[in-house]
C-alpha cells in the first residue's frame, strides 16, 4: 500500500498513518464504491479487497471499542474483536482486542450468538441502548453483556459517546452502517472519516455514508493511500495535523 504525493509514491505504515490523535476521539471506518453505494446485495464486504481488509484490521487494533448499529450487527454477522499478532504493540497496556458496542433501541439481538457468548472477559460486548427498551430484553441483556442506557426514547449519540470516553474507551472505531453514521454526524460527533472507495460501479439503491437528514461536517483530507485500484482517504476535523501525519498529501 502507497501514499499518493508529489513524486513517487512511497510505502506507508498503516498504523502510523491511522494513528490516534489524543482521545477522545470517534472515527467512522466505510467502505463505498466509486458511485458512493456501500453496500452490494445487502453486504458491504462485497465492496472489499485485501488493502481494504489490511486497513479495517489496523483501524481495530488502534481502537478501544469498536461501535456498530444492531441492523449491522446482524446484517454482517459480528462477532467478538479476535486477537492478532500484529496488535500485540498497538495494544500494549490494553485488552488484546477492543470490545464491540452495539447501538440500538429495540434490542433485537441474537444473545445467544457469538458477539455475547465467546467475548474476552477483558472486552465484555456493550450493548447502548435507551429507557424505552423493553425492560424484559435489557434484563437478559444485562445477562450477556454490560449495557449503557443513554436516553429516554431513544439512544442519544452524544451520551453514548461520552458513557464510552468515561469508561476509557476514547479512541472509538465506529463501521456503521449509515443510519448510525448520520445520526453522530447528525449529533457533530465525527471527529474523522475513513473511506475506501471501491474500484465498482454498482447502481441499485445502497445507502450513501449518512443514511439520514442533512447534515453538514467540514473535513480536511489527511492523507490518500492507493492499492490494486483502491482509493483510502483519511478525513479530519479542522485544525492541527493528526497524530502520525507525515505531512505528504494530494492536492
Amino acid at each position: 500500500m502507497r501514499l499518493i504525493h508529489p513524486g513517487p509514491s512511497t510505502e506507508i505504515d498503516l498504523a502510523r498513518a491511522y494513528a490516534y490523535p489524543a482521545a477522545p476521539c470517534l472515527r467512522l471506518n466505510m467502505v463505498a464504491s466509486a458511485d458512493g453505494g456501500t453496500w452490494f446485495e445487502g453486504r458491504s464486504g462485497e465492496l472489499s479487497g485485501s488493502g481494504d481488509r489490511r486497513v479495517f484490521h489496523v483501524l481495530r487494533g488502534l481502537a478501544d471499542v469498536i461501535v456498530a448499529g444492531a441492523a449491522t450487527v446482524r446484517t454482517e454477522g459480528y462477532g467478538p474483536a479476535r486477537p492478532k499478532p500484529s496488535w500485540r504493540e498497538l495494544r500494549e497496556g490494553r485488552p488484546a482486542v477492543p470490545p464491540v458496542a452495539v447501538i440500538t433501541r429495540g434490542l433485537d439481538l441474537d444473545l445467544s450468538g457469538p458477539l455475547f457468548t465467546e467475548a474476552a472477559p477483558d472486552s465484555r460486548t456493550i450493548v447502548v441502548t435507551c429507557e424505552a427498551a423493553p425492560v424484559e430484553r435489557r434484563r437478559e441483556a444485562a445477562r450477556h453483556a454490560e449495557v449503557i442506557v443513554a436516553g429516554d426514547d431513544r439512544v442519544d449519540p452524544a451520551l453514548a459517546v461520552r458513557e464510552l470516553a468515561g469508561r476509557g474507551l476514547g479512541r472509538m472505531l465506529c463501521e456503521g452502517g449509515p443510519r448510525i453514521n448520520a445520526q453522530l454526524a447528525g449529533a457533530d460527533l465525527v471527529d474523522e472519516l475513513c473511506l475506501t472507495v471501491s474500484p465498482m460501479l454498482i447502481g441499485g439503491d445502497s445507502a450513501r455514508l449518512l443514511d439520514g437528514p442533512s447534515s453538514l461536517v467540514r473535513l480536511r483530507l489527511a492523507h490518500v493511500l492507493r492499492d490494486e485500484g483502491f482509493l483510502f482517504l483519511r478525513y479530519v476535523r479542522g485544525g492541527a495535523e493528526p497524530s502520525g501525519h507525515d505531512g505528504a498529501e494530494t492536492g
